[in-house]
């Protein structure tokens, strides 16, 4: 069994795509808290003072947590099949579609944060990520 690497584009993407979201929430969150002029405070529960920043900057923020998530399942399964030698054809084609429906729900959240359309998006990523998860499964057990 050799690893089949054509999987790993997708995978790559998404990395990079976490890192510009990281590098976006940054940049729009460190003014937001000078503009308000708040003094960051250890002892207040988690997320309260981040709480008080702007939605538009909030939102940056929700989807870098939100890539954090889900995804690593996707990392986990795309490098189990490139492992198992069947990261290629339709694993491959079904791994570029779910990083295309999570730069979608990325731009949706960032920019719109439309919940309806977030949720949408959300949900075909998942029924991919499935898929994924199942073919491995089958790559592992019925050989």
């Amino acid at each position: 069994m050799q690893a089949s690497t054509e999987i790993l584009a997708p995978v790559t993407a998404l990395l990079m795509l976490t890192c510009i979201v990281w590098a976006w929430m940054y940049i729009t969150r460190i003014p937001a808290i000078k503009r308000a002029g708040m003094k960051l405070d250890p002892d207040l529960p988690k997320g309260q003072q981040m709480a008080e920043l702007p939605p538009r900057v909030r939102w940056k923020a929700d989807n870098y947590n939100h890539l954090l998530e889900q995804p690593t399942l996707f990392y986990a399964v795309a490098l189990t099949l490139a492992l198992l030698g069947a990261g290629e054809g339709l694993n491959a084609t079904l791994a570029w579609c779910y990083v295309g429906l999570r730069v979608l729900h990325t731009l949706q959240q960032t920019l719109w944060n439309k919940i309806e359309v977030r949720f949408v998006l959300f949900f075909l990523s998942s029924i991919i990520l499935i898929s994924l998860v199942i073919r491995a499964g089958l790559v592992i057990w019925a050989g």
